[in-house]
């Protein structure tokens, strides 16, 4: 039940977030997140998510968006994605 009410409690937090500006670190490749993320979604996912992901994973998201989600996003771009995910947003690898 706990568990239920905090994805809503979240997820209404994220809504009502959804037209706040997001400020991500500045860095190589922010360019690229801020114009290819954005299409399908806020900021926020990946301030959300930098507390789980580690550099491999933010790969594995990545591909996921592209793969699996359809993002229109080239390799080049990708990889610069995931560099700048990686340098700026990921958890340290699990042991």
């Amino acid at each position: 039940m706990f568990r239920c009410l905090t994805v809503a409690l979240l997820l209404a937090a994220q809504a009502a977030l959804a037209d706040e500006p997001v400020a991500l670190k500045p860095g190589a490749g922010l360019d690229a997140v801020q114009t290819s993320c954005v299409i399908c979604h806020t900021l926020n996912y990946i301030r959300m998510n930098s507390v789980f992901l580690t550099p491999d994973e933010w790969k594995t998201e990545v591909t996921k968006m592209r793969t699996g989600f359809g993002a229109p996003i080239d390799d080049d771009t990708a990889d610069i994605i995931i560099k700048y995910l990686s340098a700026n947003y990921a958890a340290p690898p699990k042991s």
